[in-house]
């Protein structure tokens, strides 16, 4: 039995302190935990983290820089490292993640790279499962295109 990830614990708190309502509390966690893993610490702790500090921000360029922090982490994470966290592959990181970014340069008006992480997105879709989550990120990614002018 492997023993808990206390890194992914703290972040879990802070997922929660957001879903409370208290963004603020949730970024000051997130920040401090963001000092201590460092830039160059475990691809897994910085990704989890990003990910989740885009979530609480209220300046959708704020939202963009961590989401793209996320991603630049989930490019370093193996397989391995992923299932270690309960991911078959790092594969299923990059719905939500492009669903993520896509959103947020949809907010800022860039509507070229709101489509290339839409398509992205729906590229890597198939690394889901049939389950709540990721029916959730589909209908997310449907969305996010419906909001898309055609071109």
């Amino acid at each position: 039995m492997t023993e808990p990830d206390a890194t992914m614990a703290r972040i879990g708190q802070g997922i929660e302190l957001g879903h409370s309502g208290d963004r603020e509390a949730a970024r000051r966690l997130f920040a401090g935990l963001w000092e201590e893993i460092g830039a160059a610490g475990d691809p897994l702790h910085r990704c989890a983290l990003a990910h989740s500090m885009a979530d609480v921000q209220d300046d959708v360029r704020e939202e963009l820089r961590w989401d793209l922090r996320a991603l630049e982490a989930a490019d370093l994470v193996t397989d391995e490292r992923a299932q270690q966290a309960g991911v078959a592959a790092v594969r299923g990181f990059y719905p939500s993640l492009h669903l993520n970014l896509g959103d947020a340069y949809h907010k800022l008006g860039d509507l070229d790279r709101a489509r290339d992480h839409l398509e992205r997105g729906r590229a890597a879709v198939d690394a889901l499962g049939d389950d709540g989550y990721g029916q959730m990120i589909r209908q997310g990614l449907d969305r996010l295109a419906d909001r898309l002018p055609v071109t």
